[in-house]
């Protein structure tokens, strides 16, 4: 049988007439050499003009090629995920280009020195201390945090899920949502007024994690409710049928179930606060020197370390609040995945 003429003869478009990725690569050469033209030979310039024509000149091209060779449906197609790639690549290109510059800067400050030294009797041009009081205010200010915000944000996320019903749950999740929009700076201005002023607590370690909590909370309640929504009612009649009371099933089932949630939505919660400054500057302040009782007495805590530091306008204050910046990131990190490789230790055991 011979071969028709369409069959022997290449199409630069590929079989089914579509457009494979040397096409794509063409337009895509095709598309740079015509803005690299036209930003020689007219007044625009500059490096982010550049992009974005680029861009939306190679969507304009490749969606005319596309509908001349396949067809309106296929160029649609091709136009809409050429947007997602360019939203994914807006939002993970900007938390690239963060860590790195992060860790680029971090790093030249950043040594055991600089981790084990707190400022204390440094002068303005001194170039040697550290932020090891910072980072002991940091841990022990959102351990406290976290202790005093998960039980009773849980208990809360129990209560509606569980056993609320009515006007009282639906008020409590009224509360939730409006306090999941205060600005952090309101919370801190309440334990200010409230802790620091109205009682005469006085800056410390333990105002600024009551600061803390207001803003975990919310989110704590939140992500707890839905992970204990998602787990299957079948599990709760099994027990129920096995003769366990209520809080025995909620205890012994339901939170092991959706423990992998909960822990998320804590470590988010706790990611959230750990970077938070200004409740920091109105509850526990700042202070040179180390201060490892967090009950009395001004600490300084990692954000409001740099918040300092990048104050006081020096290269030397520069470096360090980029050294803080990093460790702080690291101790997220650290945090993260050390919650999630205890979920998934107790998961295996279960």
């Amino acid at each position: 049988m011979t071969a028709t003429v369409s069959e022997q003869l290449p199409s630069i478009t590929g079989d089914a007439r579509r457009l494979h990725a040397p096409v794509r690569l063409a337009l895509l050469g095709v598309t740079i050499l015509l803005s690299v033209l036209l930003f020689a030979v007219t007044p625009m310039q500059g490096r982010a003009d550049f992009l974005v024509f680029v861009v939306v000149l190679y969507a304009v091209l490749q969606t005319a090629v596309s509908f001349a060779v396949e067809g309106r449906r296929h160029a649609l197609d091709r136009l809409l995920s050429l947007f997602v790639h360019l939203a994914l690549a807006a939002a993970i290109i900007p938390l690239v280009s963060v860590l790195y510059y992060t860790v680029a800067k971090g790093l030249r400050k950043l040594d055991g020195q600089f981790l084990t030294h707190n400022l204390t009797g440094l002068g303005p041009l001194d170039t040697n201390g550290g932020e090891y009081h910072a980072i002991i205010g940091t841990i022990e200010q959102v351990l406290l945090a976290t202790v005093i915000a998960v039980p009773i944000g849980l208990l809360v996320a129990i209560y509606i899920t569980e056993y609320g019903r009515g006007w009282l749950a639906s008020a409590v999740r009224f509360v939730i949502d409006v306090m999941t929009g205060i600005p952090s700076i309101v919370a801190g201005l309440f334990v200010f007024a409230f802790w620091v002023i109205a009682l005469k607590q006085g800056f410390s370690g333990l105002a600024a994690a009551f600061s803390l909590v207001i803003l975990m909370l919310p989110v704590i309640v939140r992500s707890s409710e839905e992970m204990i929504k998602l787990v299957p009612g079948e599990l709760r009649e099994a027990s129920y049928a096995l003769g366990l009371p209520k809080w025995k099933t909620i205890l012994r089932v339901v939170l092991p179930t959706a423990s992998a949630g909960i822990t998320t939505g804590t470590m988010l919660a706790v990611a959230r606060v750990t970077g938070e400054t200004a409740p920091l500057l109105l509850t526990s302040f700042v202070t040179p020197a180390t201060n490892t009782s967090p009950l009395s007495g001004k600490q300084t805590a990692i954000p409001s370390f740099i918040f300092s530091q990048i104050g006081l306008g020096r290269p030397v204050n520069y470096e360090r609040a980029w050294a803080a910046a990093l460790t702080l990131i690291v101790l997220v990190l650290v945090l993260y995945v050390s919650a999630r490789l205890l979920t998934r230790r107790n998961t295996l055991r279960r």
